[in-house]
């Protein structure tokens, strides 16, 4: 199939319903739009503002959420945009939507994306002070169009603020598509026939001039007893906020004593666009008195004249220029008597009210949501053409870490032997990768943490960059775009040899690739780790694996540090997070505080998610959970010697039956390290460092056998602690766990530090 347009991908920033403002139906109704031609292709994503850190329940088409008081969320959204790679992007400006002075934040995001940037105006101002003409100055200056609604914003951006020409295209505010119908053809809907309609809406709150409507039909209703006057929409959420309903309340109380309360109602409420067609439908005359000329667009105005309507109107700049020639009646500002003549006027001459009807309708057919979509799309293709002529570099975000020196040093040796062209083989035979088994997908997601983290830790040690190539070229490899899963095991000879993983494997891929994401310095690997991620965290809300669910749920905790607004990852981690907590709830006791009836595997790794999750989603008891179930833990897996004893997996712990305390493996360790370290961070408590230690040590010999299972010269770790021997084995999992638990000790190193202790994690 050949697509109709060449962009298919498109990133609109700004206001989104559900939120309750003229600027996120503008937005909705241009996506739905651009989505309805026929072009099933083209693809329509949206960063939403927030204005407040709850949010909203946006549809799947929110990708992204900006906190529009959090400096940083711009930043973020900048890099997410990077990675994601749009064709082009769409901001819907408005001063009043985004932080800093005068909505200044948003140009520090525009500065730093790649793509083609088209900015709406919705506001342009004809006296800006010094910092709101300098924000239109600089997207001026920033991005490749800026589209306005009106000839007279043309005007003034030329003249005012001195924006040239061709940087500036007039597309018209949208409208729907709608018939020109007899107003009594809805009436009886809404108990209003035999009456004449007098209407407005939008949301409500003082500058609407809504008292000077009420103050004309006092006037009005002695020449028109039949008419009515409908106001459509609730109180504006700022305003409802700041002063609740005062301002209702006082037209009602001017209702009450102008005895026009037969003639008058309120649909106090945020409308449907198909129930706002049916009220406007019925409408014979529509007033927009506002009270200033101070706006350049109107959505409400656009909307009434669409449908047909007759208006009358104060001549705020955009009215001055709709209502022309005779599409409408504009009245002065704050004069009563004049609105009140004209609407006697018009409600007293049919043959008029139609004449202004019919041509408002006729002047905005080429107004309809459909082709100011299509004006749009040409814009962006027209600006992405010329783009391919003047790229625009990425901006490499960088991170800086210090490297302490208290712990043993990094030895690489093992894990460079193991690795090879394809990934990490997962098995030695004693020290030598044993190409007989292969390499299996668990192992490439450790490995590819360990080289994450190194590379921040100590970044002159190795070629971290080829490491993390290396293993992200196997997890890419390993994903089947169709299905949605990762492979499992791969054989010498590069064949799956299991093309299935199970839950745990594909929540630990996805785990691994998150790292990249949030902590990886190079901007191309964070793309692919992105991409990957994308399309295969939806498949966790299918899973019934609970250390599944608690992968998931660190993953997606980690991808939203660096991502805040990454609005799928924060639902679907919240979902997997709160399963957790309902499993515990449920099978928690005093004695057993537990998940389960039985300790397996990565035990520690349910504790850390019901933590990190708890802290991330401002669930404390969530937080106590998993604080109380690692308590638990630690005490199980500390010996009356005060050495770590972790879960045996030969027969692990069936709750009621005897305990497995061989074979001990060090993934139990490791896993339990950062568990611990999360602990640390959510409370400052200096017993989870020392319980760190503990497990940390368990691999230089503070163990049942007191037998090292790390060695320092080779790198070698091995894969266990029997009874009554090491497992001399050394595979890919041994390793990658002791590496992980240094490099958590590092880190934790510096947490301690910066937490203003002078002792010292390790004597």
């Amino acid at each position: 199939m050949n697509n109709k347009y060449s962009v298919q991908k498109i990133f609109f920033i700004g206001n989104y319903l559900p939120r309750q403002c003229g600027i996120a139906t503008f937005t909705t109704d241009l996506c739905e739009s651009i989505t309805s031609l026929n072009d099933p292709s083209i693809k329509c994503l949206v960063l939403a503002m927030n204005d407040s850190d709850r949010g909203y329940n946006y549809p799947e088409r929110v990708i992204f959420e900006i906190q529009e008081k959090h400096r940083e969320h711009y930043d973020s959204a900048a890099d997410f945009i990077n990675i994601l790679q749009p064709q082009v992007i769409c901001v819907q400006h408005e001063f009043g939507i985004f932080g800093g002075k005068s909505g200044r934040w948003i140009l520090s995001l525009l500065r730093k994306v790649y793509a083609p940037i088209i900015v709406t105006l919705h506001t342009v101002l004809k006296n800006p002070n010094a910092d709101e003409r300098n924000v239109i100055c600089s997207l001026a200056d920033i991005c490749d169009r800026l589209v306005v609604m009106s000839n007279m914003a043309i005007d003034f951006l030329k003249d005012i603020y001195g924006v040239p020409s061709e940087k500036i295209v007039m597309i018209p505010h949208g409208i729907p598509d709608t018939s020109f119908i007899d107003p009594n053809y809805f009436k009886d809907d809404f108990g209003l026939a035999g009456k004449q309609l007098i209407s407005g809406f939008g949301l409500l709150g003082p500058g609407k001039g809504i008292e000077f409507v009420l103050e004309a039909l006092a006037s009005v209703v002695k020449k028109c007893p039949n008419v009515h006057y409908m106001y459509i929409g609730s109180t504006h959420p700022h305003i409802l906020k700041q002063q609740g309903e005062a301002y209702r309340q006082s037209l009602m109380r001017q209702i009450r004593k102008m005895n026009l309360s037969e003639n008058v109602s309120f649909v106090n409420r945020f409308v449907s666009l198909e129930e706002l067609c049916q009220y406007l439908g019925a409408t014979d005359i529509y007033v927009t008195p506002y009270l200033n000329e101070a706006q350049i667009t109107s959505g409400t105005l656009a909307y009434a004249m669409g449908l047909g309507k007759a208006v009358i109107s104060t001549p705020y700049w955009y009215a001055q220029e709709m209502l022309a020639e005779g599409r409408g009646i504009l009245v002065p500002f704050n004069n009563v008597d004049a609105l009140a003549e004209q609407l006697v006027k018009l409600l007293q001459n049919d043959i008029e009210r139609n004449a202004i009807r019919k041509r408002a309708y006729q002047y905005c057919r080429s107004m309809t949501w459909r082709n100011v979509a299509q004006d749009y799309i040409n814009l962006f293709e027209k600006v992405i053409a010329e783009r391919q002529i003047y790229p625009k570099p990425m901006r490499l975000m960088s991170q800086n870490s210090t490297r302490p020196h208290e712990l043993p040093e990094i030895n690489l040796r093992h894990l460079l032997s193991l690795t090879d062209s394809t990934g990490i083989i997962q098995h030695a035979f004693f020290c030598i990768p044993d190409a007989r088994h292969g390499y299996s997908t668990d192992d490439q997601a450790r490995a590819l943490i360990v080289a994450v983290k190194g590379a921040n830790l100590r970044p002159e040690l190795a070629d971290w960059n080829s490491l993390i190539s290396r293993y992200m070229s196997y997890l890419i490899y390993a994903f089947d775009q169709e299905s949605k899963r990762f492979g499992n095991f791969l054989n010498y000879q590069r064949s799956w040899v299991k093309p299935s993983a199970t839950e745990d494997v594909h929540a630990r891929a996805i785990w691994g690739l998150s790292h990249v994401v949030a902590y990886s310095n190079n901007s191309e690997y964070r793309a692919a780790a992105v991409h990957i991620m994308e399309n295969a965290v939806k498949p966790m809300l299918s899973f019934s694996s609970p250390r599944a669910w608690a992968l998931g749920v660190l993953a997606c905790k980690i991808y939203t540090c660096k991502y805040p607004g990454a609005a799928i990852f924060s639902k679907i981690g919240e979902d997997l997070a709160q399963r957790l907590f309902r499993q515990y709830r449920l099978n928690a006791t005093v004695d057993w505080p537990w998940i389960e009836d039985r300790l397996t595997y990565s035990n520690a790794r349910i504790s850390q998610a019901l933590i990190e999750a708890g802290q991330w989603l401002k669930n404390e008891d969530m937080v106590q959970a998993g604080l109380r179930s690692l308590e638990w833990l630690d005490l199980l897996q500390t010996s009356e010697k005060e050495h770590f004893i972790p879960i045996g997996s030969n027969g692990w712990y069936v709750r009621d039956e005897i305990r497995a305390r061989f074979d001990q493996q060090p993934i139990e360790s490791s896993v339990f390290i950062e568990a611990c370290r999360s602990a640390f961070l959510a409370t400052g408590k200096k017993r989870w460092t020392e319980s760190c230690r503990r497990a940390f040590e368990w691999f230089l010999g503070r163990n049942d056998l007191n037998l090292p299972l790390y060695d320092y010269t080779s790198g070698t770790c091995c894969d266990g602690l029997h009874p009554d021997r090491l497992n001399q084995n050394c595979g890919a999992e041994s390793v990658i766990s002791w590496l992980l638990s240094l490099l958590t000790m590092y880190e934790l190193q510096d947490d301690f530090e910066n937490s203003h202790e002078k002792e010292t994690l390790i004597s």
